[in-house]
């Protein structure tokens, strides 16, 4: 076999990927969602249709929900990314993500990250969604398990428990 991995052209490029500064030689044609996964090491990022349709690559890039896929890893040099991971709290789930698990709102598991950070999102935008605004919220995600029922309650639960922490710490 041979490689010529070195007649390529690269570029260096700075994340911060979590909270986490990555310097990494890539290629110009390196997708975002694959230097996630294979280059940051954060798996919780999904590659589905690699078309953009379906959500599951679904990541914050400096406060705005991206679809990875779409996006080549170049043009978020100098940039802050969060995957769902970084809703953790403290290695423990946070409010979305209990929600999620809490109301069942996963099968297979493959596009709840997307939901997840959709979720997040749209609750920074209107802390207080009607069903009708969650749909629209979700509706650039694409879940083949579940039928929806439970993300739609998970999300009107995790509405609930972040004013209920905003509440507890006063917060608005």
């Amino acid at each position: 076999m041979i490689d010529n991995t070195s007649d390529r052209p690269t570029q260096e490029i700075t994340l911060t990927v979590n909270g986490n500064e990555i310097t990494e030689e890539v290629e110009p044609r390196h997708k975002l969602s694959d230097f996630l996964r294979y280059r940051a090491d954060e798996t919780d990022v999904r590659v589905g249709c690699e078309h953009g349709a379906c959500g599951a690559c679904t990541v914050e890039v400096d406060g705005k929900n991206v679809k990875s896929c779409m996006l080549f890893a170049v043009q978020a040099d100098g940039s802050e990314v969060l995957t769902s991971k970084a809703l953790n709290d403290d290695d423990e789930l946070g409010p979305i993500q209990e929600a999620f698990h809490e109301n069942h709102a996963l099968q297979c598991g493959f596009c709840t990250s997307g939901f997840i950070m959709a979720t997040k999102e749209l609750l920074e935008e209107n802390p207080d969604p009607d069903r009708e605004e969650i749909v629209e919220g979700l509706s650039d995600n694409i879940c083949r398990c579940t039928g929806y029922v439970n993300i739609i309650k998970a999300v009107e639960d995790a509405a609930d428990r972040i004013d209920t922490v905003s509440q507890a710490t006063g917060d608005d």
